[in-house]
C-alpha cells in the first residue's frame, strides 16, 4: 500500500521533512517514488511547500495520507492562478 507522508532530514534539533509517496512496508526515511513537498516547522510561521496537483495524482491511484499529511493539506490549500485583469 502507498503511502504520503514525512520523511525527516535535517540536523540533530533541526528537523526539516519532505513530504514523500512511500511504500507503507518501507522505513521512514527509506526509498521513495516521489517527493511531493516540503515542510519546516521551524520557520515562523511554518514553511510549507505542497504540489497539490501531484497530492491529488496520488491519492486518486489509491495512496493514503498520514494524519500529519492531511492536515497540513487541510491547513495550506491549494491555491488557484487567478486570472490577469
Amino acid at each position: 500500500m502507498l503511502m504520503i507522508r514525512l520523511a525527516r532530514f535535517g540536523a540533530k534539533k533541526k528537523p526539516f521533512y519532505r513530504v514523500v509517496v512511500i511504500d507503507k512496508e518501507h522505513a521512514r526515511d527509506g526509498r521513495n517514488l516521489e517527493v511531493v513537498g516540503h515542510y519546516n516547522p521551524l520557520t515562523h510561521p511554518a514553511k510549507v511547500d505542497l504540489k497539490h496537483d501531484r497530492i491529488e495524482h496520488w491519492t486518486k491511484v489509491g495512496a493514503q495520507m498520514s494524519e500529519t499529511v492531511a492536515r497540513l493539506v487541510k491547513k495550506n490549500p491549494a491555491t488557484e492562478a487567478q486570472p490577469a485583469a
